[in-house]
């Protein structure tokens, strides 16, 4: 991180937008040499006032509720697609303004809502069916669409090939946060459970979990793969990465409250695993801290903890070169994602500033929260 943050106010999620950007144009690429139409998943990251840099480069956004839909469209302007497990009856003909495609998770929600959907006459809503291939590497169950009894997806044993007229498409999802290696290996599954059925589509949707801007993605791995489904069956290919695009794009810049003492010194900051950074309890996971280390590893080791009564409030053991005190600030990696998108108000807990940064105008403060923005959550 190469520019000031003493003037930010704590904590702060910041995107740095020259890290977003080198993001989106490797994910360009991809377009551009396969042809394949690549959309921004807002389950993962909806920060909209940096949309029109993301829609320079995307095809769009896919959504997997009324309000994401809706954000996309006001906020990005190009195509929306959307997702749910089920629909909700009251807000369907608000998705039909809002959505280009719409991929039902039953072929009972697709015949619940196809003539509503037929009976749009403004526009060309595309329509598709969740497949599950029952096939997944996903070590984490609840990360794992394909897990035993999933919800998600119609499987080959529940597909109803005589109720497809009206489906134009197949998608599934099948990854969370991995490698090409693994998307060649799904297709194989599903090329030979659903082939007979992706010949008779216009578009295929490979779904999420593409970490197509890690350092260490193999691209020709996923260009090859794209390009065998295209030769094979002459369909249009969408990937709809919510990480790839906003990985280690952002920071959350916090600061030291209080040191304590319980069989190793334990530092209290003014952020939260559980109100600011979930996945950290959830997947679980230990992000890096800039200039920190493992516990040992420097020569003054900490637990760092949040400022709820949640006793597992908990973000993890840390090293450092130098003892903490109060006031110090911390710079946590990679929270652009899965952040903002879940982040909450557990205890009053008030939500992390939101910035960003690029060369022409510095730091932006985009959004400050208060007492308002957590009393208007509740009655």
């Amino acid at each position: 991180m190469d520019f000031d943050i003493s003037s930010l106010p704590s904590p702060c999620y910041i995107v740095d937008e020259r890290l977003l950007t080198r993001n989106l144009e490797i994910l360009h690429s991809v377009q551009q040499r396969t042809e394949c139409n690549i959309l921004l998943a807002l389950k993962g990251f909806s920060m909209y006032s940096v949309f029109p840099l993301v829609g320079r480069y995307l095809k769009g956004v896919t959504a997997s509720s009324l309000f994401e839909a809706r954000l996309g469209y006001e906020e990005m302007g190009k195509e929306v697609h959307i997702y749910a497990p089920a629909y909700i009856e009251g807000e369907f003909d608000q998705i039909l303004g809002n959505c280009d495609h719409i991929t039902f998770n039953s072929f009972d929600q697709w015949h619940r809502f196809k003539d509503k959907v037929n009976s749009v006459k403004t526009k060309k809503i595309s329509c598709g069916i969740r497949i599950n291939p029952e096939y997944s590497e996903i070590e984490t169950p609840i990360y794992n669409p394909c897990y035993q009894n999933s919800r998600l997806g119609v499987t080959l044993a529940n597909f109803r090939p005589e109720e497809l007229q009206g489906i134009e498409g197949l998608h599934f999802h099948t990854m969370c946060e991995q490698n090409s290696d693994t998307l060649e290996r799904t297709i194989k599954v599903v090329d030979q459970k659903f082939g007979n059925y992706i010949k008779t589509m216009k578009w295929l949707n490979l779904g999420g979990g593409h970490h197509i801007t890690r350092p260490d993605y193999d691209i020709e791995t996923l260009v090859r793969s794209i390009t065998f489904l295209q030769d094979k069956y002459g369909v249009d290919i969408y990937l709809e990465p919510g990480e790839a695009v906003a990985l280690n794009t952002g920071f959350l810049i916090a600061r030291v409250l209080d040191i304590v003492d319980n069989d190793m010194k334990i530092a209290i900051l003014d952020t939260s695993a559980a109100c600011h950074m979930p996945d950290v309890l959830e997947m679980p996971y230990r992000p890096n801290i800039v200039d920190a280390g493992n516990p040992g590893e420097y020569p003054y080791t900490y637990r760092l903890g949040g400022l709820t009564c949640l006793a597992g409030d908990i973000i993890g053991d840390y090293s450092f070169k130098q003892p903490l005190k109060p006031g110090d600030p911390l710079v946590f990696c990679d929270m652009a994602h899965y952040t903002m998108v879940k982040n909450n108000m557990f205890n009053g807990v008030n939500l992390p500033s939101i910035a960003s940064y690029n060369r022409e105008e510095g730091i932006k403060i985009i959004r400050q929260f208060s007492y308002d923005d957590f009393k208007t959550r509740l009655s």
